[in-house]
């Protein structure tokens, strides 16, 4: 039954926005301090009005105020104040009236009648200003409802906007006006949010389109082959051979495709583990291991250590290795180093290649971009250096590239030193 009546009420109650409890703090407040304030006045005029006698003409007008001191007797030793000529036949309770003096009253007359006047000051203070309390407490609670609803105006813009935007209109912004204040901060961070988003999309769609053109060039040249070996009538053994060395020839690029791609996804989670790895080591194996195809190599090993993933780190000296080699000069050069200087741990790999434009060096580093416009005239997938920068950025590591003077390409990595 309780839970019943609880839901019941909390159904008929408004919703407990931010705007309603602001409103009720800021009438709150105003009414806590408006009745700290009246106790504060109602103390320092009751102090001012103890023991005063007012004197009245017969209208009710106040002609004077007299201070009565009376002492332990009983006697009246003393009285401060003045009294003003009064007008008007004199009352019971009037000490003066006209030019003559009523019958003198007693001290213990005085003191009650003055006791009586300022209670009853006191007590008409008190309802006046408990009537003007009320009032401002009401207009204040009215006021702070008309506040907090302009304060909050850019909560609900931004709210808005977020249940608005969806994926196919990120490139909605909110651009916020007014100072710049906490709420302009945050519709500002929410506005570089959106674009982050917006890039991310764009950068994701494009990758797809991508990705999806690679996969579908090798299947379709690999269907078209078979199809054309099975639909020779005069095909011999050695054609038959032929055509399924091409196709297997096709399966390892299209293996080799889908292995960068999952690489690339890897590298862009994080990593899960780190180990201690030298990159010395690494770059050794590698170059021991790779076809140089005639280029000269100069290697400058010196330990290196740092903390990843062994097989992330062999991937990425791999590919610069591989990238070096692929697009290098006839005969070129290679020169890889590694360094350790100042808690910091380098991989600087340099060729002797082509020349690279300068503004040709950020799309690089874009899944699927090449230099050649004419995709199936290289061997690679397009992703070699994309998959270096992501997992540079999973260890931290910082990544820089330069076109050489001659031609060729200068690109470093740096990460965090680990202890030897």
């Amino acid at each position: 039954m309780k839970r019943f009546v609880s839901r019941w009420v909390a159904s008929r109650l408004p919703p407990a926005t931010i705007r309603l409890r602001l409103t009720a703090l800021y009438g709150a407040l105003f009414l806590a301090s408006g009745a700290a304030l009246l106790a504060i006045t109602y103390i320092l005029v009751a102090h001012e009005l103890n023991g005063r006698f007012f004197i009245t003409n017969s209208n009710g007008v106040v002609a004077g105020a007299v201070k009565v001191t009376v002492s332990k007797s009983g006697q009246i030793v003393g009285a401060t104040g003045h009294v003003q000529k009064t007008l008007a036949p004199p009352r019971q309770h009037l000490l003066l009236s006209g030019p003559q003096l009523v019958p003198k009253p007693t001290p213990a007359q005085l003191i009650a009648q003055a006791h009586a006047q300022s209670a009853a000051a006191l007590n008409q203070l008190l309802t006046d200003s408990g009537i003007a309390l009320a009032v401002m407490a009401l207009l204040s609670i009215w006021l702070g409802w008309l506040i907090a609803g302009r304060a909050l105006r850019p909560l609900r813009t931004i709210s808005n906007a977020a249940r608005d935007i969806s994926a196919t209109n990120l490139h909605r912004r909110l651009a916020l006006r007014g100072p710049n204040d906490e709420l302009k901060q945050l519709g500002n961070t929410f506005d570089g949010l959106l674009e982050r988003l917006e890039t991310a999309f764009d950068a994701q769609r494009q990758f797809v389109a991508n990705a999806s053109h690679e996969l579908r060039t090798p299947l379709t040249y690999e269907r078209a082959l078979l199809e054309v070996a099975l639909a020779d009538p005069n095909a011999s053994e050695e054609t038959l051979r032929d055509a399924c060395a091409q196709a297997l020839a096709v399966g390892e690029q299209q293996e080799r495709l889908i292995e960068a791609l999952l690489t690339l996804s890897r590298s862009q989670r994080g990593l899960e583990s780190r180990q201690t790895v030298n990159l010395a080591e690494i770059a050794t194996t590698t170059l021991r291991t790779t076809p140089i195809n005639g280029a000269a190599i100069d290697a400058n090993l010196a330990p290196a250590l740092i903390q990843g993933d062994p097989r992330l780190i062999e991937r990425l000296v791999a590919n610069l290795v591989d990238n070096a080699l692929k697009y290098n000069l006839p005969h070129g050069r290679v020169t890889v180093s590694t360094n350790n200087d100042q808690q910091r741990a380098t991989l600087a790999i340099t060729n002797t290649g082509p020349l690279v434009p300068a503004a040709e060096l950020e799309r690089l580093f874009q899944p699927f971009q090449r230099l050649d416009p004419n995709r199936t005239n290289s061997a690679g997938t397009g992703l070699g250096l994309s998959i270096v920068q992501a997992i540079a950025t999973a260890h931290g590591g910082e990544l820089s590239v330069r076109p050489g003077p001659a031609g060729g390409l200068h690109i470093e990595v740096a990460f965090a030193g680990a202890p030897a």
